[in-house]
C-alpha cells in the first residue's frame, strides 16, 4: 500500500501553475482585441463578424486546453474528437445563421 502512495506523490503534475497564467493572459488578450475591434468600428460589419467568430473560436480553444484539461486523462481521446466535432457544428450553425440573416436583409 505504501508503494502505491509513493507512486502517486512522486508522479509529476501534468499541468503546471504557469500554464494557468498563460491561459489567463491569452484569454485577456483575446477579450481585449475583440472588445477593441467592436468599439472602434475599425472595419465594416461583415469582416468584423468573421474576425469576431475566429477570435471566439480561439477563446474556446484556450479555455478547453488551458483550464478544462481536454488533453489530459487516461484512455483513448474520444472526448477530444467529440469536442472538435461539436465546435465544427457550432461554427457551422452560427455562420449559416449569419449568412441567412444577411441574405434576408438583401431580399427585403
Amino acid at each position: 500500500m505504501e508503494h502505491l502512495n509513493s507512486e502517486r506523490s512522486s508522479a509529476p503534475a501534468k499541468h503546471k501553475p504557469g500554464m494557468y497564467v498563460v491561459g489567463y493572459v491569452l484569454s485577456l488578450i483575446l477579450t481585449a482585441v475583440s472588445f477593441t475591434l467592436a468599439l472602434t468600428h475599425s472595419m465594416s460589419v461583415a469582416p468584423l463578424m468573421v474576425v469576431m467568430t475566429i477570435l471566439a473560436g480561439f477563446q474556446i480553444v484556450v479555455q478547453l486546453f488551458f483550464f478544462m484539461h481536454v488533453t489530459e486523462g487516461d484512455g483513448p481521446p474520444y472526448h477530444s474528437l467529440a469536442l472538435i466535432l461539436g465546435l465544427i457544428f457550432t461554427f457551422a450553425i452560427a455562420l449559416m445563421s449569419v449568412w441567412i440573416m444577411g441574405f434576408n436583409s438583401q431580399v427585403s
